[in-house]
């Protein structure tokens, strides 16, 4: 419920929250036989949990005036397995299958709900596979377009998936991987 009060008192000073956009996440690498509850919690609370919390909370209050637009973001990994992130990757494929579900609920209460998936990214969550001269290697002969994807990558998706030129898109994984699934 502090979710729901939280949006109440920011749309008191800055007006209705037609949109929003979750794009916070933590990753942990290790071996699935030696991760620790302590991690996976760690990542459950934010990837998941922090997601479903906030759209439940704006989508309330966006149900109260029949307009909003959610995106949220998932992953690459909401596809495949990745490797020694086990609670990253359930946790983006949990932030698919929300967006899924409440596109399904609230499609014909005008809500739309969406996500973007990001394949390999500079940011800080790649640090250690950008750091790994083998890793970085294998991951861009996998990418056709040849190179890392950087936030400005991620933007005009997100645009277009809060615009009204998507008013008719819903519950969709929009993947943003300079073609990695396509190989």
């Amino acid at each position: 419920m502090a979710h729901t009060q939280r949006f109440r008192r920011v749309e008191a000073e800055l007006g209705p929250v037609d949109i929003l956009v979750n794009n916070a996440g933590i990753i942990r690498r290790e071996n699935a036989e030696a991760f620790s509850d302590e991690d996976w919690q760690a990542v459950i609370e934010l990837n998941q949990n922090t997601v479903w919390r906030l759209c439940r909370a704006a989508g309330k209050r966006m149900l109260e005036r029949g307009y909003g637009k959610i995106i949220n973001v998932a992953s690459l990994l909401a596809f495949q397995g990745g490797i020694r992130v086990p609670s990253y990757t359930a946790s983006k494929h949990a932030v698919a299958g929300i967006t899924k579900a409440l596109a399904n609920e609230w499609a014909g209460r005008g809500i739309t709900v969406n996500a973007i998936a990001p394949g390999y990214i500079a940011t800080d969550n790649t640090a250690a596979l950008r750091a790994d001269p083998e890793r970085s290697k294998a991951i861009l002969e996998r990418i056709p377009a040849g190179r890392w994807g950087t936030p400005a990558d991620l933007a005009q998706p997100v645009v277009f998936l809060a615009a009204p030129a998507s008013d008719y898109v819903n519950g969709h994984v929009l993947v943003v991987d300079g073609g990695w699934l396509a190989r």
